[in-house]
């Protein structure tokens, strides 16, 4: 699809730098992966939006990465009044009290071995597949747990974008 046929992608394209940067802060707040991202303006197609999102983000330095996930809340405390937060966690939403309790113990130690939240695409994902990934990833070393989450963070980067080009104008 062209930039043409898809009416957000064009509205992205020629949007002011702010409105751009605020839309692109919306969906990473790594700064570096939204400058990246607002230089290569205007997108001919939302796959060269992602192939961008995608470079942008294996070339993030690690104090990039943390600039990144300092957007996200921890699993099963989605921030207030964030419904793209509560929307993307939906699978802890009907979790038991069990299950969240477990979720808090597990989040606090992985956040005491690497020093931030775990990170984990959660769209899709039932509460209990996200307490079996965070008891599967606390196991790994700082730098495979810094390749994953880069990983993640590109899939919900690419979902946010998505969300963002498809989007009627208000």
């Amino acid at each position: 699809m062209t930039s043409s046929s898809v009416p957000g992608l064009a509205r992205f394209n020629t949007s002011g730098d702010s409105e751009a940067s605020a839309a692109l802060h919306e969906v990473c707040s790594s700064s570096a992966w939204g400058s990246k991202l607002l230089a290569q303006r205007p997108y001919a197609t939302v796959e060269a939006l992602f192939s961008a999102s995608d470079a942008a983000m294996a070339e993030l330095t690690a104090d990039d990465l943390a600039d990144a996930m300092a957007g996200h809340p921890p699993i099963g405390r989605p921030k207030p009044g964030d419904p793209t937060s509560s929307r993307e966690q939906s699978g802890m939403a009907g979790a038991s009290d069990e299950l969240k309790v477990e979720m808090l113990e597990l989040n606090l130690a992985y956040q005491d071995k690497f020093g931030h939240v775990f990170l984990i695409c959660a769209t899709g994902r039932t509460g209990e597949q996200m307490r079996d990934a965070v008891r599967e990833r606390i196991g790994n070393s700082p730098e495979q747990e810094r390749e994953i989450v880069r990983a993640e963070l590109g899939k919900i980067n690419r979902i946010r974008l998505t969300r963002l080009v498809e989007e009627e104008s208000a």
